[in-house]
């Protein structure tokens, strides 16, 4: 989730280095984090625990890099578990503490406004990380977001063939409160209203919660008929899951589509239940992350790690300092030249007994 591709592989070594790292920084372990005040502490707050990529990858990617650039800085960790109000409280703590640069994953990103405005004034620097929070933020970091849902658009056009033109599609999009969500759905429909018949139903999915995607897509299915859409629009793979179980319980077999090539997206991509999901390559968006965090921490430049500028989603605040990543398409055809050979998932993890054959059949040993 390239127009220059990436091949950035995350090394067996390298995650396994960072999960043993990851034990450091547990939620709420601060005591063991050293004192906050002394300078040498970096605040990583992340959203949420739904989504696996989050505790498997960003967290431990994120401390290991901090670890190797600045070997007696500490990182204190917390996840809100999709609280915002949880969220502000461990916020707080981090600038009472005197923590001076605080890596922010927003659960809600126009509560964090005052948040990040308040510890602006008391000179700490946020990083808003994958989402861009609003508030005075000294550096960004993440995808080309309306980009990626292009690519998810037009992975549904391809998968629903040459009866594309005549097709209805369902659009089961992210989260309100999610600043990335509104980036998908705005690129996703720049190519399906030009190239599918029409979207019939469509819903935003608080939390990106996967029991309401399915309820959300039983919903549509009473409204529309079996047979009245020929397609739908995931915005994560979290939430695919959800709707797939939903369709599955209708006899519908239908093009879906998802995003994060998480494990369980995957199987389904390579099962043939799910038509897509979107690789994001979360290691040199964690380690640039990292890099960023420290250099602020130690009061150096940062304008090499951070070529591009953007705008909060309300435009009050302007010429963020910004690096975006680029993304691509995942299918069963490219499962072993993407995930595989960039070392994310082994081929043991994904082909389990239950998706041996599918394996195999898509070259994977």
């Amino acid at each position: 989730m390239n127009a220059t591709t990436r091949r950035i592989v995350i090394g067996t070594a390298a995650v396994s280095m960072a999960v043993s790292l990851a034990a450091c920084g547990k939620a709420g372990d601060d005591d063991k984090a050293g004192s906050g005040g002394d300078g040498k502490s970096i605040g990583l707050l992340l959203p949420e625990n739904k989504t696996t990529r989050y505790e498997t990858f960003d967290r431990p990617i994120i401390e290991a890099k901090v670890r190797q650039l600045c070997g007696d800085c500490k990182v204190r960790y917390n996840n809100a578990a999709q609280d915002s109000e949880t969220q502000k409280k461990q916020f707080d703590a981090l600038v009472t503490q005197g923590v001076k640069v605080i890596i922010l994953d927003t659960v809600d990103y126009k509560a964090a406004k005052s948040w990040v405005q308040q510890a602006a004034k008391k000179g700490v620097k946020v990083v808003a990380y994958d989402r861009l929070a609003e508030g005075p933020i000294s550096a960004y970091v993440s995808y080309d977001n309306e980009k990626i849902g292009q690519l998810q658009g037009e992975a549904l056009v391809k998968a629903l063939g040459a009866k594309a033109k005549e097709s209805n599609v369902v659009m089961i999009n992210g989260s309100p409160t999610d600043p990335n969500a509104p980036f998908f759905k705005k690129g996703a429909h720049t190519v399906l209203d030009a190239q599918v018949k029409k979207v019939v139903y469509e819903q935003d999915i608080p939390d990106w919660s996967p029991d309401e995607a399915n309820k959300k897509m039983g919903a549509a299915i009473d409204s529309l008929g079996k047979d009245g859409f020929q397609g739908v629009y995931s915005a994560n793979d979290s939430m695919a899951g959800g709707i797939i179980t939903a369709l599955n319980k209708q006899g519908i077999k239908v093009p879906v589509g998802g995003q994060d090539s998480e494990l369980a997206g995957l199987q389904r991509v390579l099962r043939g239940d799910q038509a897509f999901s979107i690789y994001k390559q979360i290691k040199p968006e964690a380690e640039t992350t990292a890099e960023i965090a420290v250099k602020l921490l130690k009061g150096e430049k940062i304008d090499q790690l951070t070529p591009t500028k953007v705008d909060s989603l309300s435009g009050e605040f302007k010429g963020i300092p910004a690096k975006l990543y680029d993304a691509q398409v995942v299918t069963k055809e490219n499962v072993a030249g993407t995930i595989i050979a960039d070392k994310v998932y082994k081929a043991e993890e994904i082909c389990t007994p239950e998706f041996k054959a599918a394996c195999e059949a898509a070259g994977i040993k």
